[in-house]
């Protein structure tokens, strides 16, 4: 499909979905000021990536887009609650979103709270009263809900915001390894936490390669009798691993927080158009590796990208000490890792033929956009 094809396709899924939502928002009881904070958030902008992948999703299946606007209302209301609560002081302290202050700076925490709560809970009522057959619903109501709760989105923001404070799985066997490198016994104190190791948890603040070996090493000076080449070549073995961990938690993080959302978006395209199984597993396999190379090129975006194009602040990640792929692996090596990923993706659209060009085109947008 040429670009300027995919580009007025995209561009006309996007609208249907502005339109379904602004009908839905138009037709609730709600209190005016309740009112006014959602659709300020629901109604302010954003790629739509969601939703469209939903109606994409259905297309390549045979079903219809009409069919699937509940359910692509539905995922787009749950991923703005999702922004609202992300912004908030006690999660990221986000100020801009989208090109504007966040929900919380313009309506107070509290509206803010409950907008996002007022989304969440619309978004089961469409896909629950859409104009579907009760065994499609159910399945979408399944597959949202999976996808949005602890084993998915909100699990991963909880793994997330652990990481930001150093805690997470694997963290204490790389903190061992360190520490036998560098010839500390298990209850000395460790300069990097501030915590003894021996009576508490481990944590890293902030995976930087080599530092925590370069404090122990001067740390340790003519306390081992081990020569400063064994120790550095023993410290690089254990530094690998700690990175190695810290990868395997992103990716888990990633997967949870952002693929989740996005491979359920092909899943309930698949499921409005009642696909077979073959099919729903490769659209499921298209939006695992999506959803990991969209994420990616977020945290490449963060370094590279621009406030005016992205719409919110850059940099943020490394401020809040987050666990990133450029952090971890570098610039270079995370777009080359985005860039397989959409190949791979792309690999399993295969026997849908011409009729999936779209969503390799979406795939390739994912990693070449600027915002």
């Amino acid at each position: 499909m040429p670009v300027d094809s995919f580009q007025q396709h995209f561009s006309a899924l996007k609208s249907r979905v502005d339109a379904s939502l602004a009908e839905l928002l138009r037709r609730q009881e709600w209190p005016d000021a309740l009112r006014e904070a959602v659709e300020y958030s629901l109604l302010g902008g954003g790629k739509r990536l969601r939703p469209v992948l939903v109606l994409m999703g259905a297309e390549v299946c045979g079903g219809s887009v009409d069919n699937g606007l509940a359910a692509a209302c539905a995922i787009e209301m749950v991923h703005t609650y999702s922004l609202i609560h992300d912004d908030l002081p006690c999660m990221d302290d986000d100020d801009l979103r989208r090109g504007r202050p966040t929900s919380h700076i313009v309506f107070g925490e509290a509206l803010a709270v409950l907008a996002g709560d007022a989304l969440l809970t619309l978004s089961f009522e469409t896909l629950a009263t859409a104009s579907v057959s009760a065994g499609i619903t159910a399945d979408c109501l399944r597959v949202l809900a999976t996808a949005a709760g602890g084993g998915g989105m909100v699990g991963g923001q909880i793994l997330d915001l652990e990481a930001e404070r150093g805690a997470f799985e694997g963290a204490s066997e790389s903190a061992t390894a360190l520490r036998s490198t560098a010839g500390k016994s298990p209850g000395d104190p460790d300069e990097t936490s501030g915590e003894n190791p021996g009576h508490g948890s481990f944590s890293f603040r902030k995976p930087v390669p080599g530092s925590r070996f370069a404090r122990n090493l001067r740390s340790t000076s003519g306390k081992s009798a081990v020569s400063r080449e064994t120790l550095a070549a023993e410290s690089s073995i254990a530094a690998s691993r700690t990175d190695c961990i810290h990868v395997d938690q992103l990716v888990r993080i990633h997967r949870m927080k952002t693929g989740a959302l996005i491979t359920a978006a092909l899943e309930l395209g698949a499921a409005v158009a009642e696909a077979d199984r073959g099919s729903r597993n490769r659209l499921r396999q298209f939006g695992d590796c999506i959803g990991l190379a969209f994420q990616i090129a977020d945290d490449l975006l963060d370094v590279t990208g621009s406030n005016e194009r992205l719409g919110k602040e850059t940099g943020r990640d490394h401020e809040l000490g987050k666990l990133t792929y450029p952090s971890l692996i570098g610039v270079e090596e995370s777009r080359s890792r985005a860039q397989a990923l959409v190949e791979e993706a792309c690999v399993a659209l295969d026997t849908f033929d011409e009729k999936a060009d779209s969503l390799r085109q979406l795939a390739r947008f994912i990693v070449e956009r600027d915002h």
